[in-house]
């Protein structure tokens, strides 16, 4: 099966010269107005719409439409495991902000919605739309809390996906600091202004220290990580219309962390550490050492999180709660698109229950799209000599 976003196959290209598709608005829309009866018959906004599309080419989304477009977009999110809550989606509608300090002021707020207190919740920040033909806002950061990779002699300190985007970002203007867990600054670029960089603050950012239940010498390793998974480089498309800074968090599973950022060769590679601070035979493969650090790495990661009151949630009941999401949509007659090498978790995923079954692969709309530019951006690709002196922003 060769579906575009699945199984690295990729997505159509977006042509940001291109027109709304109409075909495309009056899917959304009737879907829209079926699925939320209180707006009334759908008609009379069809034949708004095709107006606005023939005399501008697009057309304004009202509220109604955006909130329930953005759920929609993440109920369609093949990737994501932990969608039977997208009803619960707080959309914070910021289409009418233009200047990179308005917008960067709103992403330090949209931190503070989505992380303030403990109840982690998911949002997402909806800025303003690509008109055919004209420049747009963007983010280039792949997530608004990243942390920073720095070439050493000794080897890479901090993050190692991260070191074209720090080096990048230092060329820029932003000096760093050297350590391990350095918050990377955001990067703004607005219409007709070079890209601006900005220091996130540190109320903007919670961070949880990684201890383990029973090992005492598992804090003295320094680590911690953030809790709120915000990715900020994904192209939001709802009816034809799309969003290049829409920026959206959930909430972490654990092993996105202890199994992934943490453990990953070419991340912070922390497996080794953690089997010689067990005491461990790595002297070969057999000894099954890499799982049962990877266990005890994922205890730390779960463990740490509850103590310190932030939510998180562990791979087993996450898969059973993508099971009853499946079940509802079932209920409502709706298929449920998912990527079967995502929805599986990177840590037993034999043991889980989303393991042993096949899935819908579909690219259903309204959704989220990664385009090559914005991922490039975010690996450090987009600075050019003559941004070398852009300013940084506090």
């Amino acid at each position: 099966m060769t579906v575009p976003g699945y199984r690295n196959v990729p997505a159509q290209e977006w042509d940001p010269a291109a027109p709304a598709d109409p075909a495309e608005a009056e899917e959304f829309l009737r879907l829209c107005y079926t699925e939320v009866s209180r707006l009334g018959p759908v008609e009379p906004r069809l034949a708004v719409v095709r107006a606005q599309i023939a005399a501008t080419g697009t057309y304004v989304h009202t509220t109604d439409e955006l909130v329930w477009g953005a759920r929609v977009a993440w109920r369609n999110a093949s990737r994501c495991i932990g969608r039977l809550y997208w009803r619960s989606l707080t959309v914070l509608d910021r289409r009418r902000v233009h200047t990179a300090d308005e917008i960067f002021r709103l992403l330090v707020r949209h931190l503070q919605v989505a992380g303030g207190g403990s109840a982690i919740r998911p949002v997402i920040s909806i800025f303003a739309p690509a008109r055919p033909g004209r420049p747009y806002a963007r983010v280039w950061n792949e997530q608004l809390i990243r942390y920073a990779g720095y070439r050493t002699e000794e080897g890479v300190v901090g993050d190692p996906r991260y070191v074209p985007f720090t080096d990048a970002m230092r060329a820029m203007g932003w000096p760093g600091r050297g350590g391990p867990f350095d918050v990377l600054p955001i990067v703004v670029e607005v219409p007709g202004e070079s890209p601006r960089l900005f220091e996130l603050p540190e109320k903007a950012v919670v961070e949880v220290p990684i201890a383990h239940p029973e090992l005492g010498w598992f804090e003295r390793l320094g680590l911690r990580w953030h809790a709120v998974p915000a990715i900020s480089n994904m192209r939001l498309r709802i009816g034809g219309v799309d969003y290049p800074l829409a920026p959206f968090n959930g909430w972490y599973m654990g092993t996105e962390i202890g199994a992934r950022n943490l453990a990953d060769p070419d991340r912070y590679n922390l497996l080794p550490v953690v089997a010689h601070g067990l005491g461990l035979d790595t002297s070969h493969e057999a000894t099954l050492w890499r799982d049962r650090a990877l266990v005890e790495l994922n205890r730390a990661v779960l463990w740490s999180f509850h103590r310190a009151g932030m939510k998180i949630s562990d791979h087993h009941t996450e898969s059973e709660r993508f099971l009853a999401h499946m079940r509802n949509e079932e209920k409502a007659g709706r298929p449920v698109p998912a990527d079967w090498t995502w929805i599986v978790p990177p840590m037993s995923g034999g043991a889980t229950p989303v393991f042993h079954r096949y899935y819908h692969e579909a690219d259903q709309r309204p959704n989220f799209y990664l385009d090559s530019e914005a991922a490039a951006l975010a690996r450090g690709a987009g600075v050019r000599p003559a941004l070398a002196a852009a300013p940084l922003a506090a």
